[in-house]
């Protein structure tokens, strides 16, 4: 049955009142908001909105970590009819500009000191950004801002508003419709200003039901909120599925607590993109090398039993009684450890999504007994398209269709969708709105894949960055350079990787090591460095990446459609590639074109040849300044194999 977000609140409320809906670390003790507090804290703050003047339609800037009284805001406006809008907390000020002016937003709650600042130093550029509102004092008892104010100053006002006009919130409720709008989320903006999606209750209640009744989710759930709140996918795991099912949302204390909240919590059910399944991996492989010899001995007995054994396990197969055994013993000795480390001990269902995960990867998740799972879905789907079924995960594929979702292919290979989670429309933007949704109601995602012979659903990189080589050995051949990015990403030794290509006779990357796992590496073998710059130019890490290479591309020689993307010269860069920068998205995506642009010295030093190429880049550091990080790059050479079958 078709509702509403305040709807489902009201309904929690009703059915279990003093069940907890919320919880928040704060001081290192978690504190907890039943569902009858949250509905009298989201009444308090939907007569205050609407004392201050927020009306149907108006757009609500919200941006914070996840914290409860965020949470409510968002719901508070869509009480009243209003569009809450979530922006990323870690962006820059400047980042806020489009997206304000676009929404023509007047009014933005914020977490903390620093975000207020954010949106005092955009009132010239956003004039009309008349009111502010934060949750955490901390740092702001001596600011004097016009419109500037506490949360707890406007519950005082929803409190006054709410004794004049006792029937109000009631009234409010029943005027919203299921198709009504919900939220609005901005995306990416990889080539150009980002672009508003707006999303309806129906849209994004029907997915998060549909996901629900997918992996049979109840109330029982714990999970851990996160991952920035401006995200779609976020935004489903925590607000829409958390309405729908009920369970309970904890919000960590701090960015730096949450690998130690998720061990206190121990979630139930868990969603993370892969680096932060690879953050994880890295992070167990570096104590491993640092164990003891017995302790290393034992780890790397039971994990290789766990590789052959496990994934059988999850998947429900057949496995002899002996293997059933010694498992068992694992699972005593090594594998709950782990799990319990991990925070994963009680997780029934894990998701990731985003980003392809390394078969390697993810057979490490699931032979120690962990359900990872793939799906696939963007903001315009509200994210579950396709989910994948218990002992149907696979690292190659993303999933199934689930229930009310149609899935076609264009000609050109492209992924079309149908669904009713689809975006409304893409807002003030009628020309992209019908560059994506056909008239007859598919979505076009960008996609390029193919559904395989068991019903999965296979992505093999953007339908607009898959080119051609042109010339040379493999002139004519498809080049897929997410798909090569990807592979490369499943070394823990490599954070980042750029490929280039396209209409040109030969492929050349950019990498980005990780600075923890090759620091640790260097460190093992007692070589001295001076910070990332260093370390990266290092002659002994060179040779480190070179092996990744060669290995993808003796793996991309066994494919017959991409043997002509192996890597053929390499660089490893003097500097992680940064949002803050315009090199990544908010969401950790590579904006490859703004990167080819940025570094095209660098990319063509490597197809001329070079050995060396000096290079000054400026940079934003976190505390607001600016600087230049310069560098001599060493220009290498990869083997390239020949393809065992002929490219296609």
């Amino acid at each position: 049955m078709a509702t509403t977000f305040p709807r489902l609140l009201l309904e929690h409320a009703a059915q279990r009142p003093d069940a907890p809906a919320l919880r928040e670390k704060e001081y290192g003790i978690w504190q907890s908001l039943s569902w009858r507090q949250l509905e009298a804290l989201v009444r308090e703050l939907a007569h205050g909105l609407a004392a201050a003047g927020l009306r149907r339609g108006d757009h609500l800037v919200v941006v914070g970590e996840n914290r409860p009284r965020l949470s409510a805001t968002q719901l508070a406006a869509q009480v009243l009819g209003a569009i809450p809008v979530p922006l990323y907390q870690d962006a820059v000020a400047a980042e806020f500009v489009f997206p304000i002016n676009n929404a023509e937003i007047a009014f933005a709650v914020v977490e903390d000191q620093e975000q207020v600042d954010k949106m005092l130093e955009l009132r010239e550029l956003c004039p009309q950004l008349q009111r502010i509102w934060f949750d955490d004092k901390r740092g702001l008892r001596n600011y004097d801002e016009p419109g500037l104010a506490s949360l707890d100053d406007l519950c005082a006002q929803g409190r006054q508003h709410a004794g004049e006009r006792p029937a109000f919130f009631a009234e409010q409720v029943a005027a919203v419709q299921p198709g009504d709008t919900a939220a609005m989320f901005f995306t990416s903006g990889t080539t150009g200003n980002p672009k508003g999606v707006v999303h309806t209750h129906l849209s994004l209640i029907d997915r998060a039901q549909a996901g629900a009744r997918f992996d049979k989710l109840t109330s029982s759930e714990e999970v851990l909120a996160y991952l920035p709140p401006a995200w779609i996918g976020q935004n489903i795991f925590s607000y829409a599925q958390w309405l729908v099912c009920g369970y309970v949302v904890n919000a960590p204390e701090s960015a730096s607590t949450v690998s130690i909240d998720l061990k206190e919590i121990g979630p139930t059910y868990y969603f993370a993109p892969p680096r932060v399944f690879e953050g994880l991996l890295t992070s167990v492989s570096i104590r491993m090398e640092d164990a003891s010899r017995a302790k290393r001995f034992l780890f790397e007995r039971c994990m290789t039993l766990a590789r052959r054994v496990g994934p059988a396990l999850m998947d429900g197969k057949a496995v002899g009684l002996v293997d059933r055994c010694k498992y068992a013993l694992g699972n005593l000795l090594i594998y709950g450890p782990l799990r319990n480390t991990l925070g994963f001990s009680r997780v029934r269902v894990a998701y990731t999504a985003g980003e392809a995960i390394g078969p390697d990867l993810f057979s490490f998740y699931r032979s120690i007994g962990i359900n990872l799972k793939q799906l696939y879905g963007s903001t315009e789907t509200a994210v579950f398209v396709c989910l994948q079924p218990d002992h149907e995960a696979r690292a190659d594929t993303v999933g199934v269709p689930i229930d009310g979702v149609e899935i076609k292919l264009a000609d050109s290979g492209e992924i079309l969708v149908k669904s009713d989670g689809l975006l409304k429309c893409y807002y003030k933007n009628p020309e992209a709105t019908a560059e994506v949704l056909t008239p007859d109601g598919w979505y076009h995602t960008g996609d390029a894949g193919f559904i395989d012979g068991h019903g999965h659903l296979k992505i093999i990189d953007r339908a607009k960055d898959v080119g051609h080589l042109v010339g040379g050995s493999y002139g004519g051949a498809m080049f897929a350079p997410k798909y090569v990015e990807n592979k490369l990403k499943f070394f823990p030794y490599i954070k980042e990787a750029v490929a280039f290509g396209d209409r040109r006779a030969s492929v050349c990357a950019f990498i980005n090591i990780d600075f923890e796992a090759v620091g640790n590496w260097a460190e093992r073998r007692n070589l001295s460095y001076a910070g990332y710059t260093d370390l990266a130019q290092k002659p002994e890490v060179y040779e480190l990446v070179r092996d990744c290479i060669e290995k993808v591309n003796a793996d991309l020689a066994e494919d017959g459609v991409l043997a002509g993307s192996q890597i053929g010269r390499f660089l490893v860069l003097h500097k992680e590639l940064d949002a803050d920068d315009g090199e990544l998205t908010r969401t950790r995506k590579v904006k490859r074109g703004a990167i080819a642009e940025k570094y095209a010295v660098l990319v063509e030093a490597l197809y001329e040849g070079r050995e060396a190429q000096y290079i000054e880049t400026a940079v934003k550091f976190e505390d607001g300044r600016s600087g230049v990080v310069a560098a001599d790059l060493k220009l290498a050479d990869a083997k390239k194999f020949s393809p065992v079958r002929s490219a296609a």
